[in-house]
């Protein structure tokens, strides 16, 4: 393995405890009916899917890891497929995040065009892999 995908996979192993305890923050949420959680369901499932999607991101990078060292590919891209699903680990979160930050939302706010590009650097990791 390259210099290059054990640093990246060093950082996303310290990144991925911090889903994971946000994700058990989540439940705990559920599980002690927290007033202000459970009220406003499009804030209760974009929260619960943004922290899925950050953790799915995470795992697929570390999977993705270990193959671009053995794709034939130039640096960049290289460097493209290595890292643009760890942002994506932080766009299309921030997206779901962001766009109810209001309590009282009712529709998602104008910051969930970051799903968009957050799902164009996806699928340009994932094609160029």
């Amino acid at each position: 393995m390259s210099r290059e995908s054990r640093m990246f996979g060093g950082m996303l192993f310290i990144v991925l405890p911090t889903v994971v305890y946000g994700s058990l923050s989540l439940l705990s949420f559920l599980t002690r009916n927290v007033p202000g959680y459970t009220d406003n369901p499009l804030r209760h499932d974009l929260c619960r899917a943004g922290h899925a999607m950050a953790g799915v991101c995470i795992v697929l990078s570390l999977v993705m890891l270990v193959d671009v060292d053995e794709a034939v590919l130039s640096p960049f891209w290289k460097w493209l497929a290595r890292s643009g699903v760890p942002n994506v680990a932080i766009l299309i979160p921030t997206a779901f995040f962001l766009s109810v930050a209001s309590p009282t939302a009712s529709q998602p706010n104008g910051l969930m065009n970051l799903a968009d590009v957050g799902a164009l650097i996806l699928a340009g990791a994932v094609l160029t892999l």
